[in-house]
């Protein structure tokens, strides 16, 4: 094929193929179903060589099994699949002004809107020391009123007394998830979609369960304060994010909510 004769449409489809690779390996990155995508690639490279040899009996063997593929992928990876999808819908623009924050020429680090990280790392940090467990939802571009309804309905303006006032082991309110929009406690005591992924330690309990759950069926991010250890967990996609230092923490959250 002459190099010259290349569209530029071919380069925009290699593109979009790459993205859309990119895109799958962070879904299935450090997951069993890395695996799984190997075996099945295995299996269809076996069939297009059975093809080719014309081993007929093997051949149509699978062949029916290529056939039903598209249906067993659906289930094998409905985790990912949701993840994929959440993570396309969660690119809409005109979620407040997000997209248009992000641009260079529009983007206002001053905005008095954005969540105030620091404090709540700094809560985050008081309570460990103190081993209060808490679990804390920050709310991104997918709503959480399915599970804000559970809860009781706030609307406090976010600072380190009340976010601690909240996880406070007499208060009432401590039970349950905060979740948090912009830089407003919206709701408290909220009950959140408990993960039945078995490859999370057991030394993690109901609290680092719904984290994971919550994020696995939405873009929220997560902040769990064990009540054994005092250790702060940091829950996004419904994976546990690593970070070395409290400092690298902050950062982290600040990247993800921009």
């Amino acid at each position: 094929m002459d190099i010259l004769s290349i569209r530029f449409l071919d380069i925009l489809d290699i593109v979009l193929i790459a993205m859309l690779l990119y895109y799958v390996y962070k879904l299935v990155r450090g997951t069993v179903a890395v695996n799984i995508f190997i075996g099945i690639v295995i299996i269809y490279l076996v069939w297009r060589l059975t093809q080719l040899l014309q081993m007929e009996l093997l051949s149509s063997v699978l062949d029916q099994f290529v056939g039903v593929g598209m249906f067993a992928l659906i289930v094998v990876f409905q985790q990912e699949i949701r993840k994929f999808l959440l993570m396309i819908g969660s690119t809409n623009i005109t979620y407040n002004g997000r997209f248009f924050r992000n641009l260079k020429f529009s983007r206002n680090d001053s905005d008095d809107g954005a969540t105030n990280v620091d404090v709540i790392v700094d809560a985050c940090e008081s309570m460990g020391r103190t081993k209060t467990g808490a679990l804390i939802v920050i709310q991104r571009s997918t709503k959480l009123d399915f599970v804000k309804n559970s809860g009781d309905e706030m609307n406090i303006e976010l600072n380190q007394p009340i976010i601690e006032s909240i996880f406070f082991k007499n208060s009432p309110l401590h039970d349950g998830a905060m979740v948090i929009e912009e830089n407003k406690v919206t709701a408290t005591r909220v009950i959140l979609p408990v993960s039945n992924d078995r490859s999370i330690p057991l030394r993690f309990g109901l609290r680092h369960r719904a984290a994971v759950g919550i994020t696995e069926k939405t873009d929220a991010l997560a902040l769990v304060v064990s009540e054994e250890t005092g250790q702060i967990s940091y829950i996004r996609d419904g994976e546990f994010t690593m970070f070395e230092s409290n400092t690298e923490l902050r950062e982290r959250l600040k990247e993800d909510l921009r």
